[in-house]
């Protein structure tokens, strides 16, 4: 197959006549739209279960996982470890994959594989299956974000992507909300086979997931030149809209050369490392919301639809920043104002000395935790989608970031132990002193990107028309600019 490009010729929907589209303003308003309903729904709909079968774990172990598998002290956290163990390594193996076939192959080929290890989840007999379930989990589930990222270039302007990973990120906080609602639904199938629900819950989304997988191979879209669902015209102005600023229209072909280039730039490292301070938040909410709630005297089934309502904020926040990013032009000061927010959050619930006593307060804090950490990750992730150039070398980046980033994640899952219940010092303390880290970190990034680009200013003028450009040099061009 080729690199980057569907080399059949697909089938025209112009009907065969020589419609041109012309380049205008309304012309590109109405293509987006209709790029924007194909796509997002799409490879949204894959990451919302892909982040459904990875945190469903959380409401599995307050409806019995635990004494049914007879885990022991933090036997549970190991489980969550070794999945994030299996994500980073097969990380950028994943995105190597993708680039040499398509994405109507791999995307949804990876899904029916994370599918069915999550279904298998269900019916683990013991720690030892719990503990490779969990492992080949992470490995099949590895390659879905940074490929749909890496997939986003390939089909928008640098100044459009943001939004529309943002918007594909927020799929991620509506997970936790369907998780809770399905959870607590799923959790009255108690003695339904097996005396505890838990079981249900893995079978029953793993299985939909399995069966919108299989679908996906019709409804996942390839790269631009191959798309049947655009007329002839249409397929021309995209070749157009991408030539006008990205490298994206470029015939280029996998190289280890770009993929040194990624590995030895700075500032790839430096996008790791904003979502490595931002990943050890965002997993740890994400998996432990249900105990953190749990913890303050509820239920399980009541702490199952309590964690509903901070995941419904998130969404709404990981638009409303998104939104604001975009017009505004700015990535860094939403970042660190995000990451602010969710500090709040954290001061709150290490303020609270008696959480069962005051679950309000403690409550509160997750809302402003989870408000703050799910936007503050879609524009990290976001980053280098935009300033990296190159496709091989994007590519890279992406998976460079999400492997460096989820370290913060394998960390993260040692934090909250059952013995340090209900006020989780060890866990809120790293996670606040993780935001305060990121903050450091994008304003550092931001200052860096800056300063190069007022350098750059000095050798040559901006180029916006990288593709037709024949001997652009990617990022590294003195004529490319970055955006902070």
């Amino acid at each position: 197959m080729s690199d980057s490009k569907v080399t059949e010729d697909p089938q025209d929907l112009s009907d065969g006549s020589a419609i041109v589209l012309p380049n205008t303003e309304a012309n590109e308003k109405r293509l987006l739209r209709k790029i924007d309903a194909k796509l997002l729904p799409a490879v949204g709909i894959l990451y919302l279960l892909s982040f459904l079968d990875r945190s469903n774990v959380g409401n599995a172990r307050i409806e019995g996982m635990v004494d049914d598998l007879h885990m022991s002290g933090n036997q549970y956290l190991t489980g969550l470890t070794l999945y994030f163990i299996g994500y980073v390594l097969f990380e950028i193996p994943c995105n190597i994959v993708l680039k040499r076939t398509s994405p109507r192959l791999w995307l949804p080929t990876l899904t029916i594989a994370w599918g069915i290890v999550a279904t298998l989840l269900g019916v683990v007999q013991n720690l030892t299956g719990f503990f490779i379930a969990r492992f080949f989990l992470g490995v099949t589930e590895s390659g879905l974000f940074p490929g749909v990222v890496f997939y986003f270039s390939m089909w928008y302007k640098r100044r459009e992507r943001q939004y529309r990973i943002s918007l594909f990120f927020s799929a991620a906080s509506l997970a936790g909300a369907f998780g809770g609602i399905l959870a607590y639904g799923i959790g009255k199938m108690a003695g339904v086979v097996w005396d505890n629900g838990w079981r249900w819950i893995f079978i029953l989304e793993g299985i939909a997931t399995v069966v919108i997988a299989v679908g996906a191979y019709w409804f996942i879209e390839d790269y631009p030149a191959g798309s049947k669902f655009l007329t002839k015209a249409e397929r021309e102005l995209i070749q157009e809209r991408l030539a006008a600023d990205s490298d994206s229209t470029h015939d280029e072909k996998f190289s280890w050369h770009a993929v040194v280039e990624a590995l030895r730039d700075p500032n790839c490292w430096l996008y790791g490392l904003g979502f490595h301070t931002m990943s050890l938040p965002l997993y740890t909410l994400s998996l432990f919301l249900p105990t953190i709630i749990k913890n303050l005297g509820y239920t399980a089934a009541v702490a199952q639809l309590l964690t509903i309502p901070p995941y419904a904020v998130a969404f709404l926040t990981c638009l409303g920043v998104a939104i604001a990013s975009e017009r505004t032009g700015k990535r860094a000061v939403f970042i660190a104002g995000s990451s602010a927010t969710a500090i709040i959050g954290y001061i709150l619930l290490l303020a609270n000395t008696d959480p069962v006593a005051r679950p309000g307060l403690s409550y509160a804090g997750t809302f402003f935790a989870a408000a703050g950490i799910y936007p503050a990750c879609a524009l990290v992730l976001s980053w280098p989608a935009i300033n990296v150039s190159g496709q091989t070398k994007r590519a890279i980046a992406n998976a460079m970031q999400i492997s460096i980033g989820n370290l913060g994640a394998v960390m993260g899952t040692q934090l909250y132990r059952a013995e340090d219940g209900p006020r989780f010092v060890v866990g809120h303390s790293m996670a606040l002193a993780y935001l305060a880290a990121n903050i450091v970190v994008v304003s550092t990034l931001a200052w860096r990107l800056k300063r190069e680009n007022e350098r750059r200013a000095e050798i040559a003028p901006e180029i916006k028309d990288v593709g037709a450009v024949e001997d652009w040099k990617g990022d590294a061009d003195p004529r490319w600019r970055f955006e902070y």
